[in-house]
């Protein structure tokens, strides 16, 4: 493929559901953009963002090559708001360098030489384009068709040159990535994700995300009764997730003497929900000082003891911040599969030594009586305890 041909390799960015915002459109525009400059501060340059009728171009310093423009693109995918992540190329408003360029795109092709049924669609934003859309999908059809002898399928083909003229140039490209969809990243306020070393905590924690909220860790460990391990699978966990909001922020709290006391109560069967309150508590107390707005947890209903209704009932009771529970409705498979698709599945099928494990009845409760848990937390004096613990937070900064 030859530069001159081609024009300037570009990224072009379609938006989803931020499109649908109405007059608050533009805070959302802003925020967005600014999360994909953020990205992209990995590249040692600087990007050029134009926003144009829900479409944003990035244009890459003169010279770039195509690879690393492909990494762009691919860098881009992970930021949520977008729907579509098009590696483009830039060419002058010109029939004749449209067309030029889309031949040129189609060279050395592997489905090309197959022999792939094609279609060309066009759309025109700038009705100053001396052809329309449909003249310019019949003129440059009818050149790939006679270079390449490809057939034409309008309703199903197997590969669709894209050409959109815009108000300076004209972008031409094939195919694209998809995007995460959703909401910008901060658009939502922050939240506190409680996070285990497990599958379902970081798919809650993506999801959220997804839904323009921020969100900043916090992993409870069994120390001093469990080695460091659970810390350093919930920290991987947080670096696959920081690809998609940037800046996370991992904070552990030591719970293993906490966990002690509530095994001390001798109430068994509620120990599990007697700890998942307290930690709760300690989560409700974290979140005010780091100013979240919310609670998020891996919860799915019924998929074990502690998440039956009456047990997320009595946790929901130990708070005053709502906790978001993003999976409430999805089975594990569902769960699993959004994991493998994120990147986390691997990380947290690793062996650790979990907290949790620490608090393992023969047989747990599964409709806990809120009236008998605080008469736990009233011998533990809870308040005071999750006050304490909040004080023991450490934080684990991302390297790099």
């Amino acid at each position: 493929m030859t530069m001159s041909a081609l024009g300037e390799p570009c990224v072009l960015l379609k938006l989803g559901e931020v499109v649908l915002k109405g007059n608050n459109r533009e805070v959302f525009e802003r925020r967005l953009q600014a999360n994909i400059r953020a990205a992209l501060k990995e590249f040692p340059f600087k990007v050029d963002l134009r926003q144009r009728h829900g479409v944003i171009a990035v244009f890459l310093p003169e010279g770039t090559s195509a690879e690393v423009a492909d990494a762009v693109a691919e860098r881009i995918t992970y930021v949520p708001g977008l729907v579509w992540v098009h590696r483009a190329w830039r060419v002058a408003k010109d029939p004749g360098a449209v067309t030029k360029a889309a031949i040129e795109l189609l060279a050395d092709r592997e489905d090309v030489r197959r022999g792939v049924s094609f279609a060309v669609r066009s759309r025109r934003r700038d009705k100053r384009f001396p052809l329309t859309s449909m003249q310019i999908d019949r003129t440059v059809g009818g050149e790939l068709n006679d270079i390449y002898g490809l057939p034409v399928d309008l309703k199903n083909p197997e590969l669709v040159v894209s050409i959109e003229v815009d108000r300076d140039e004209v972008f031409v490209y094939t195919g694209g990535l998809p995007g995460q969809g959703g909401l910008p990243v901060g658009t939502s306020g922050r939240g506190l994700v409680l996070m285990s070393g497990g599958i379902d905590s970081p798919v809650a924690a993506y999801r959220m995300m997804r839904r323009g909220l921020r969100v900043d860790f916090l992993h409870f460990s069994g120390i001093p009764f469990t080695t460091s391990e659970s810390i350093y699978k919930a920290y991987a966990l947080v670096r696959a997730l920081d690809r998609f909001q940037g800046g996370s922020r991992l904070w552990v709290v030591p719970f293993g003497k906490a966990q002690q006391s509530i095994k001390a109560s001798g109430q068994d069967r509620l120990a599990v929900i007697a700890q998942r309150r307290l930690m709760l508590k300690t989560a409700e107390e974290v979140a005010h000082r780091l100013r979240a707005g919310a609670l998020v947890t891996g919860d799915s209903l019924g998929q074990v003891s502690s998440q039956t209704l009456q047990n997320i009932t009595a946790q929901d009771d130990a708070v005053d911040l709502p906790i978001l529970r993003p999976l409430i409705g999805l089975d594990k498979t569902e769960i699993m599969a959004t994991a493998r698709r994120i990147g986390t599945l691997a990380i947290s099928e690793l062996p650790d030594e979990d907290c949790c494990t620490l608090l393992a009845p023969r047989r747990a409760e599964t409709a806990a009586k809120i009236a008998d848990l605080k008469q736990i937390e009233k011998r533990l004096d809870a308040e005071e305890l999750a006050v304490q613990l909040a004080d023991s937070l450490q934080e684990y900064k991302l390297e790099g």
